[in-house]
């Protein structure tokens, strides 16, 4: 059972506010009565004669201190009395409004808890702690509800793309039950396309749940040589589509993982291949260094994008119809990943439409320290 739950009932926070303000007032009226009585104390005699009375006859002699005490002693007890209340009065109005902020975003954390995420608090006034407080709660509100969102899109998306492949397989199975005499090889390859299409989906969907978990071990990785390795993987594909593969740079050194940057550089060159002219087409892959940052430029030949379409290129299963070739539109999931992972190493990843066609992206990671010092010692 949750700690909260088990908790003893107690004071409130404004019960205890009150009773630390009457009790401040009151030592402060305590130290100021006994500061007025130390000052009539050294100044007042404790004895004094009275007018035209006889110097030497006692019956003339007035009790000064003692009728000052008998004075001041129930009008300082009426001084406190009224400090008390005064106190406990002003502190719960003054522990009320000081508290009354904090109210609000326990009640804005409550109707949270209950699934309601569109609330927001959007506390007034001036700056202060807890209007800084109530911002950053919008704010995390804001990025909570966007996130789960996304999610829900995201897993809308997954089951419409894994229903489709599943449906298919399906009703060939259907078709092979009903005459299994006539199985043919055109059905068997049909099935294997189908449940490879399956396979590659489920993949991609593992690789970008393990990318946003930032579970991995950092270390300087060489962008070039994941350029080299990706594109010598990729070249037959490439060849088989007439797609030439160019590539230039040279070293750049950044700091993340080595298996989630090559699927990086594998899936921005695989995209470039496949979202390219249907004969006589190329790609551009480059590797540079910035002030700080290494870059990755990934470009390729192709039809005229628009910005509006480019914009939507990395949302999951957003393929852009635009470019599906009818062999091999993909899962949908290349550059949903590749953004992913850009945005787990702290990078930013960057699509511009081509003015003669096609696509440029950018990845701009942040360089390794052994990259940093080595261009320092260089200088």
């Amino acid at each position: 059972m949750d700690r909260q739950q088990t908790r003893q009932p107690g004071f409130s926070a404004r019960f205890k506010l009150t009773l630390s303000y009457a009790g401040f007032l009151m030592l402060a009226g305590s130290l100021l009565l006994a500061a007025v009585w130390m000052f009539l104390l050294a100044y007042v005699p404790d004895r004094a004669m009275l007018r035209n009375a006889d110097p030497d006859s006692l019956n003339g002699v007035f009790p000064v201190r003692s009728v000052l005490l008998g004075e001041f002693a129930p009008r300082a007890a009426a001084v406190m009395v009224f400090l008390l209340i005064f106190g406990l009065v002003g502190g719960w109005l003054l522990a009320g409004r000081m508290l009354a902020p904090l109210i609000r975003i326990t009640e804005a954390t409550r109707t949270a808890g209950h699934g309601s995420l569109s609330h927001r608090i959007r506390l007034p006034g001036r700056k202060d702690e807890f209007r800084e407080l109530a911002d950053a709660f919008d704010t995390m509100l804001a990025q909570l509800e966007a996130h789960v969102a996304e999610q829900q899109r995201f897993a809308a998306n997954a089951s419409h793309e894994l229903r489709t492949p599943l449906a298919t397989t399906q009703a060939l199975l259907d078709v092979a039950r009903k005459d299994p005499d006539h199985v043919d090889g055109e059905l068997i390859q049909r099935l294997h396309d189908v449940n490879s299409r399956a396979i590659d989906l489920t993949e991609a969907l593992l690789v970008l749940s393990r990318a946003g978990r930032r579970s991995f071990t950092r270390e300087p990785v060489d962008l070039s040589l994941l350029v080299e390795e990706a594109t010598e993987t990729l070249l037959p594909f490439a060849e088989k589509r007439g797609v030439a593969i160019e590539t230039s740079g040279g070293i750049a050194l950044a700091h993340g993982s080595q298996a989630l940057l090559l699927q990086v550089t594998t899936n921005l060159v695989q995209n470039a291949i496949v979202h390219n002219l249907p004969d006589k087409g190329t790609v551009w892959v480059g590797t540079g260094v910035g002030p700080g940052a290494v870059v990755l430029t990934v470009e390729n030949s192709g039809e005229k994008l628009s910005p509006e379409m480019v914009a939507t290129l990395t949302e999951p299963f957003q393929r852009g119809t635009e470019r599906i070739r009818g062999d091999h539109g993909g899962v949908g999931l290349g550059l949903a990943i590749v953004k992913r992972i850009t945005e787990v190493h702290d990078g930013t990843l960057t699509l511009t439409p081509r003015d003669s066609g096609g696509l440029r992206i950018t990845v701009e990671l942040p360089a390794a320290p052994a990259q940093s010092s080595n261009r320092t010692s260089d200088q």
